[in-house]
């Protein structure tokens, strides 16, 4: 049986998220009552993930490298997208992403004021992924470098439970048919299991009708579609598990596929993708202990949203 390895220490997993940086990541994108650039909106998503995954990995004595984290852009280039001291380095293990993060975001939020009114306090959040949207779509040779990261990775680590891939684009490949290429990163396998491939296309049109999670590619728009459906990954159990928690119909023939998400589908998306449900990990004196969002990194979380200092060419097709 596969994905069932322990992810601890000594045998941490991986996830790698593929960002589309062309220019089309310009067009704004509605959230709620505000609207901003699709690019804005992928890099504060992937920077929110990056510190509750930081303060989901704390313990005690400190964050522990259950898992190693990548970020890799495509667009004008195809680099790492982390800034600052971790510019230019492909998987990193999240007690150094925890550590370094290029620099603190001035934000403002609501709380509560105690007396039943509502006031705005300014937070600083930690940001490692900067918004970039120029050039075109190379997502065939983006692939291409994403296999030879996790190559490395899974050579490192052959027994590890699975990478997973979290493949974000808004258009269609300028460099070529990217089927194959997506595939070959599937193909790729630790003894536990083959890596798991989310396909996110996110579009800004308002009349683009969203499909979240689908069974078959029968009814999708247009061959791009398919082909984002056919080289996703089915959802596991637990991921379905997931989806059903945050109101999705699945079945056991859904992919892990979005098209024409917006940015919510795309928080939700990469929390089903990504959230170590039920997963063991190795506790402080060796003994398995599970990790949830019941841990004592809830109380890590509640003390840090308390103190905002942080320590630790191509066109939407839609």
């Amino acid at each position: 049986m596969s994905n069932t390895a322990e992810i601890s220490r000594d045998n941490p997993s991986c996830f790698l998220f593929l960002i589309d940086q062309s220019g089309s990541m310009e067009d704004e994108i509605s959230i709620g009552s505000e609207v901003q650039q699709l690019a804005n909106g992928v890099a504060d998503s992937i920077n929110m993930w990056l510190q509750e995954l930081s303060i989901k990995c704390a313990k005690s004595e400190g964050v522990r490298d259950y898992y190693h984290v990548g970020v890799l852009g495509y667009g004008n280039d195809i680099a790492s997208g982390f800034n600052g001291a971790l510019a230019g380095r492909d998987l990193i293990p999240i007690s150094e992403i925890a550590d370094n993060p290029a620099r603190l975001d001035e934000r403002s939020k609501k709380v509560p004021d105690g007396a039943g009114g509502i006031v705005e306090q300014s937070v600083r959040i930690p940001v490692w992924f900067e918004p970039v949207a120029e050039g075109g779509t190379p997502m065939c040779r983006a692939a291409g470098e994403a296999k030879r990261v996790l190559e490395g990775w899974i050579d490192e680590h052959p027994d590890s439970f699975p990478p997973t891939v979290i493949h974000i684009t808004d258009g269609e490949s300028t460099d070529g048919n990217p089927t194959s290429r997506l595939q070959e990163l599937t193909d790729l396998s630790t003894s536990d299991g083959s890596v798991m491939l989310f396909n996110i296309h996110l579009s800004a049109k308002k009349s683009a009708e969203p499909v979240s999670f689908s069974d078959s590619p029968d009814d999708l728009p247009d061959a791009y579609s398919k082909m984002l459906f056919e080289t996703a990954s089915p959802l596991t159990p637990t991921m379905r598990a997931l989806a059903k928690e945050h109101g999705f119909e699945t079945s056991e023939d859904s992919h892990c596929f979005v098209l024409n998400g917006d940015l919510v589908l795309l928080v939700q998306a990469i929390d089903i993708g990504t959230r170590p449900s039920n997963v063991q990990m190795e506790g402080a004196s060796g003994e398995s202990e599970e990790f949830d969002d019941d841990d004592d990194a809830a109380d890590i979380d509640d003390e840090t949203s308390e103190d905002s200092e942080w320590s630790g060419d191509d066109e939407n097709p839609r």
